[in-house]
């Protein structure tokens, strides 16, 4: 079972995710509202993979991916926005991030690109 965290101020992107998902191998273990309690949450339940939202209050999802990178560099996180332009890109990957997903969340991108950030 491969372990998720999803972290996103929006409840409904949080329950799309689960549906997607669904049953099988993956599964939903917590659900952060900002960066800040993401980064917390990571720590505990240390996920096998976190799927982070970009824009949020408080700390983005961008500051949020470095500091978990930073304390655990083999962090597997892919990132989610509905800003998917090249230079969101560029500053994703500059951080040592490699998986961008535009929303709204299409299941078989978001399960191919979940599939590859666990290799």
């Amino acid at each position: 079972m491969i372990r998720i965290l999803v972290v996103d101020d929006s409840p409904f992107v949080a329950a799309q995710i689960t549906d997607l998902l669904g049953e099988g191998v993956y599964e939903i273990v917590g659900h952060a509202l900002s960066g800040e309690e993401g980064i917390s949450m990571y720590e505990q339940l240390k996920p096998d993979l976190v799927t982070m939202d970009i824009i949020m209050p408080g700390i983005d999802g961008i500051e949020a991916a470095e500091q978990i990178l930073k304390k655990d560099p083999s962090a597997r996180i892919v990132m989610l926005s509905s800003l998917c332009d090249s230079s969101v890109l560029e500053e994703i990957k500059s951080k040592g991030m490699h998986y961008l997903i535009p929303k709204p969340l299409e299941k078989d991108l978001l399960l191919a690109t979940l599939e590859l950030a666990m290799r």
